[in-house]
């Protein structure tokens, strides 16, 4: 069964129905609500994917994504407009709000299936592409975007080296780097560099990580790597 959670928001109830009936029959789970306003009340960061009327109550289509897009935290749910609003202006709008798509009424249900298949492929991809801003492994944590190492958030000073070593086993946990795949990655510009370097690099990382040091496991004759 699909875990992908679409909210249907449309003041016409009978075509939610029909959506939601439809889009549960793909394998998704469908919430509804007939307006904005009771859509705004929902948990909208629990939805991969909005279904939105653009024609509705106080709260236009229009203005609720602008209030989503403006909010950190349903800032990139994808929006799908659904509407009967179809000139190149409205058109323009909805793009220029963040929508990833817009389908005019009438519209075919194999059509709306189609298009958000479409979306959310495109958006597992990025998700898939998009690099965390930091990893966590119990109380350890590495930010990325920093370049800083905490335990028990007390940051832990690394040495360069030691923090693209760190990070390079944490990405790839229970993955074994040779010395010369460590060389490789995080010694790449510099000509000569013995593999003793990695050793005496690892030795000091696993001092300062503490009780992570053990993490760190040596596979003789073969490198290292971090295990949970």
């Amino acid at each position: 069964m699909n875990e992908t959670r679409i909210l249907v928001v449309d003041d016409e109830e009978d075509l939610c129905e029909i959506l939601k009936f439809n889009l549960e029959n793909e394998g998704y789970e469908v919430d509804t609500a007939n307006s904005a306003e009771e859509a705004l009340k929902m948990d909208i960061c629990s939805y991969q994917l909005i279904l939105l009327d653009v024609m509705m109550g106080e709260i236009s289509g229009f203005k609720m994504a602008n209030m989503l897009k403006k909010d950190k935290k349903t800032a990139k749910v994808p929006i799908i407009f659904i509407t009967a609003k179809d000139t190149e202006n409205d058109t323009v709008t909805g793009f220029n709000l963040g929508a990833d798509d817009y389908i005019s009424k009438p519209f075919s249900l194999r059509e709306v299936i189609a298009r958000v298949k479409a979306v959310l492929r495109r958006t597992a991809a990025a998700e898939t592409e998009r690099v965390p801003e930091r990893l966590t492994y119990q109380t350890l944590v590495i930010d990325i975007t920093k370049k800083k190492v905490s335990i028990d958030e007390e940051e832990v000073p690394l040495t360069k080296k030691e923090f693209e070593i760190l990070l390079l086993l944490v990405q790839n946990k229970g993955r074994v780097f040779s010395r010369e795949d460590i060389l490789a990655r995080i010694w790449s510009d510099e000509v000569y560099v013995l593999d003793r370097t990695i050793d005496v690099n690892i030795t000091r990382l696993r001092k300062k990580i503490g009780i992570y040091g053990k993490c760190i496991v040596t596979r003789l004759g073969y490198g290292y790597c971090f295990e949970a």
